[in-house]
């Protein structure tokens, strides 16, 4: 198989570390990052997975016909090639929350808030159906 060669990134010149930095630290970098986001609240960090899609998201005709941009073609290359399995994006989808719509659109207390009370939703639900 030969060695990946990911997409270049959508915009920047420098990324937040040097190349070699990232490819063998960014899941730790990323999973530091969502802990403190979901444990402490804390956004827009030097290692946010929002910082890492503006830079590195681009067209694929494969996603969307090519009319919305994403990082399949950064993150896949190289994950891909090493045999990992990835689960940013089963959250990370920018699809529409029922009852709640896209949480991104909203500020960020108010997503969580939202995503709180549809959670709180969901759980109570599947307690009544037991």
């Amino acid at each position: 198989m030969p060695l990946p060669n990911p997409a270049k990134a959508f915009k920047g010149t420098q990324c937040v570390e040097p190349t070699d930095v990232m490819r063998r630290n960014h899941m730790s970098f990323l999973k530091h990052q969502r802990d403190e986001t979901l444990r402490e609240g804390i956004r827009g960090q030097k290692y946010s997975l929002n910082e890492c899609i503006d830079c590195h998201a681009v067209t694929s005709p494969d996603v969307a016909g090519g009319k919305v941009r994403t990082l399949k073609p950064f993150c896949k290359e190289c994950h891909d090639y090493a045999a990992v399995s990835i689960d940013c994006f089963s959250c990370h989808t920018g699809a529409a929350v029922p009852g709640i719509g896209k949480t991104s659109e909203l500020p960020a207390d108010h997503a969580e808030k939202a995503l709180t009370a549809a959670l709180e939703k969901h759980l109570d639900a599947g307690a009544r159906a037991q």
